[in-house]
């Protein structure tokens, strides 16, 4: 029962960090990969993290399924709270995309960016509480893991999916805020350096 608990702890924080590791480490490559839509006035560039992150929430979906079928297996029933997902998934979407649409910039004119990124996704699964829940870390760790925006994701996802609790609700809101802040700054951004981007390919 415990192996089959840790196994399902360890799959949903896999699941937050894959989602984000994966957008991320596309993201400096999108408008790179893409040089003739930069000639082309018409092609709104902006959308093309956006297909990432569906893309990525596509694979997450598949995984999340995985997750319910195995809480079935060790468990005999679902939570109900896990309908609650959505409410705590969005804004680490909106988070997500936000950067995302910063680095899609960013690739453009830092062309190490990519190798950056991927290195930056791989140290940050090893200093978020992937492998283990916060509660576990040493008191002295905790605040400084806690600076980490996936770890209140990964700890509110296994709330309502594992845990089968609600949702923190002061949580969520800071969660909201900073994903909707980050998207406006990242979408901002983006639009603000578009202009640069066929001078520079």
């Amino acid at each position: 029962e415990s192996k089959g608990q840790f196994a399902m702890v360890l799959f949903a924080g896999l699941i937050v960090h894959g989602l984000f590791a994966e957008v991320l480490n596309r993201a400096p490559q999108l408008v790179l990969g893409n040089t003739n839509y930069v000639k082309k006035v018409v092609f709104p560039l902006e959308i093309l993290p956006v297909v990432a992150l569906v893309a990525a929430g596509f694979h997450a979906l598949i995984s999340v399924c995985v997750l319910l079928g195995g809480l079935w297996i060790v468990h005999g029933s679902i939570p109900v709270t896990a309908l609650l997902l959505p409410l705590v998934i969005i804004p680490f979407l909106l988070l997500t995309l936000g950067i995302a649409w910063f680095l899609a910039s960013l690739g453009v004119f830092v062309r190490d960016m990519g190798q950056i990124i991927v290195f930056l996704t791989t140290v940050l699964l090893f200093v978020s509480p992937v492998f283990f829940p916060l509660h576990a870390l040493p008191a002295a760790v905790r605040p400084w893991v806690q600076l980490n925006p996936l770890t209140p994701v990964i700890e509110q996802v296994r709330a309502v999916v594992v845990w089968g609790q609600l949702p923190d609700v002061g949580t969520l809101a800071a969660l909201f805020a900073a994903g909707l802040l980050v998207a406006w700054a990242g979408f901002a951004w983006f639009q603000k350096t578009r202009q640069g981007f066929a001078d520079v390919l």
